[in-house]
């Protein structure tokens, strides 16, 4: 169904008056035109009680079809009414009323008793459904009932001469007297709601003109206080950059005093000046954050360590404490999470007297890859009263603003610390009891990477008990598993030599003497039990170890290897702690190193 939108972007470029009217009467019948199957049924059961059930339905079936005809032409003319073809609609639509006309003439003329007042009825319930439907274009409204005005005038002529002439042509004045009642009052409650809205149109105006010179203001205040702190930086820079160059230099102790306040003073303004810079990166919506890898740990030493020192000076007790599922490593802005809880532990170090200072940090798992934090920190100092607490967060306000108060501070950092919050998808929430002390909290979501820390794998050393270099040929036929053990022997001073496959080695071994023989079984060329048996048949490397590796874990692979001559066998992956082991054993010859293969295969069969 076409609806008043599309109508009235066609309204916008109508050619006439007459046009527009069309349109707006089309409008009110499209945005009804459902309801009046409804009103049809309604007089056809009307009309059964007094001309009877076939002319009812024959009514009936009539003028759904003409209404059926007239919705298919309405919803066709929707957007061409503007067009050239306004007059054609109420063309129409009038033809398609003659059919609902039809029914107080047929009830008029049933003989019934009751027929004659139905008619009349029918007729003012007719009036009023145009009408009402085209209230807002009474000339459209005229001319689409014009036919119930023609049934008027039938039922006015059949009375012509008879008593009930004038009293029927009486009821026509005071139902035109209705109609003329409903067009104007529709028409003056619609003067009012467009005065209505013309007046919220121009406040909506002022109100949008007020916001954009608020909003140049507010970012003309950020752009200079972003511009003056950033400016003042650099002379604050040398202030303090002088003060510890001077202070390299031979003073006396007035001296050393004075440069004391001087780059404590420094310190601080330097601080206010990164809150105001801050504040205005927020508001300004520059504010940065990155998001790398965090060590829950380091984050707990980088946040603490300042304040426990803090803590401990003023006489004061601090205390850290863990609960829940405490991830390893999380995904987030190290940086700002620290600003954050520093800013909260900061204040309560600041506003206790005496006491404690709780910081506490609650970890709960919100699904295997989230963690959800719970960082709180409770002091024991005088607390915050109840009217102060929803001021608390507001820019440049402290709960002591007294020109009088015991500390200083411009307001900010609680203000920054929880928009910070708040960027980071957290929030920050204070309870507080007067003369017993506060609890600020920070809560924040966060992508874990690591639930447990990973242990570093303990170095296993390759050197030999008494620091003896050995001379090691390392048989293998990969290039990787070659590097690999080359470079760990190399790395305890050991000299290697290496042979890509058996016949190399054989080679090898009958040219030059080895401490010890690493050998790999499956090669090219000759196999590694092949060369082990050559190897132990001659040369000089008879009474060499020799240690195999295989991928094979299978008993008979160990027999194998065994027999074939070699004192140990080593599955691969590379096992280097039982190679150490086996290591430890060359000096003492084949009989010390088979012990010490023996004693790790029951080991490994353990």
């Amino acid at each position: 169904m076409v609806g008043s939108e599309d109508i009235g972007k066609n309204l916008g470029g109508g050619p006439s008056a007459g046009a527009s009217e069309a349109a707006q009467a089309l409008t009110a019948i499209l945005q009804t035109q459902y309801l009046r199957y409804i009103i049809i049924g309604s007089w056809a059961i009307g009309l059964l009680g007094t001309v009877g059930w076939v002319e009812a339905i024959i009514w009936f079936v009539g003028t759904i079809g003409a209404g059926a005809i007239r919705g298919k032409f309405e919803k066709s003319m929707a957007g061409r009414v503007d067009a050239g073809w306004g007059l054609l609609f109420p063309a129409v639509a009038t033809v398609t009323t003659a059919a609902w006309a039809s029914a107080p003439l047929m009830a008029w003329f049933s003989g019934h008793e009751f027929g004659r007042s139905l008619a009349v009825a029918l007729l003012i319930s007719g009036y009023v459904l145009v009408f009402a439907q085209l209230r807002a274009s009474p000339k459209q409204a005229i001319v689409i009932s014009s036919p119930y005005s023609m049934a008027a005038l039938v039922i006015l002529a059949s009375l012509w001469g008879g008593p009930l002439f004038w009293p029927f042509a009486a009821v026509l004045p005071f139902t035109a007297a209705g109609m003329f009642v409903l067009v104007t009052m529709t028409m003056l409650r619609e003067e009012r709601i467009k005065a209505f809205q013309e007046h919220q149109a121009h406040l909506i105006e002022e109100l949008q003109g007020a916001r954009d010179k608020a909003d140049a203001a507010n970012q003309a205040k950020s752009n200079f206080l972003g511009v003056i702190s950033h400016e003042l930086r650099t002379p604050m820079n040398g202030v303090l950059g002088a003060a510890q160059l001077l202070g390299a230099t031979r003073l006396e102790a007035t001296q050393r005093e004075y440069l004391s306040i001087i780059r404590n003073s420094g310190d601080n303004l330097l601080s206010l000046l990164n809150d105001i810079l801050d504040m205005t990166k927020i508001e300004a919506g520059k504010m940065t954050f990155e998001v790398i890898d965090v060590s829950i740990d380091d984050l707990h030493r980088r946040v603490t360590g300042p304040f426990m020192a803090q803590a401990e000076a003023k006489g004061l007790e601090f205390r850290s404490t863990f609960t829940g599922e405490t991830p390893a490593v999380v995904r987030g802005d190290p940086l700002r999470v620290c600003q954050v809880i520093q800013n909260l532990l900061s204040n309560a170090v600041k506003f206790t007297e005496a006491g404690v200072i709780d910081y506490r940090v609650d970890a709960t798992r919100v699904s295997d890859r989230r963690v959800a934090f719970s960082f709180s920190v409770t002091d024991s100092g005088a607390g915050i009263a109840p009217e102060d607490l929803e001021r608390l967060f507001q820019p440049f306000t402290q709960a002591d603003a007294s020109s009088t108060r015991r500390f200083g501070g411009t307001g900010l950092g609680l203000t920054i610390a929880r928009r910070m919050a708040n960027i980071m998808g957290g929030d920050i929430s204070v309870t507080s009891t007067v003369g017993e002390g506060s609890t600020f909290t920070l809560t924040v979501e966060a992508d874990v990477v690591e639930w447990q820390a990973v242990t570093a794998a303990e170095a296993i050393d390759a050197e030999v008990g008494d620091g003896e270099s050995l001379n090691v040929l390392v048989v293998e036929d990969h290039p990787v598993n070659r590097m690999i053990l080359e470079a760990w022997l190399g790395s305890a001073g050991h000299a290697t030599a290496t042979a890509e496959n058996g016949q190399i080695a054989v080679n090898m071994a009958s040219e030059q003497t080895f401490d010890l023989i690493i050998m790999d079984v499956n090669m090219p060329v000759m196999d590694g039990l092949s060369a082990t048996r050559l190897i132990r048949s001659r040369g000089r490397n008879m009474e060499t170890p020799i240690a195999v590796l295989s991928a094979s874990a299978r008993n008979e692979d160990h027999t194998a290897g065994i027999e074939a001559g070699a004192d140990a066998y080593l599955n691969k992956p590379i096992d280097f702690a039982a190679l150490a082991q086996l290591m430890q054993q060359v000096q003492g010859g084949r009989d010390g190193f088979g012990a010490a293969a023996e004693c790790d295969q029951t080991a490994a069969a353990a």
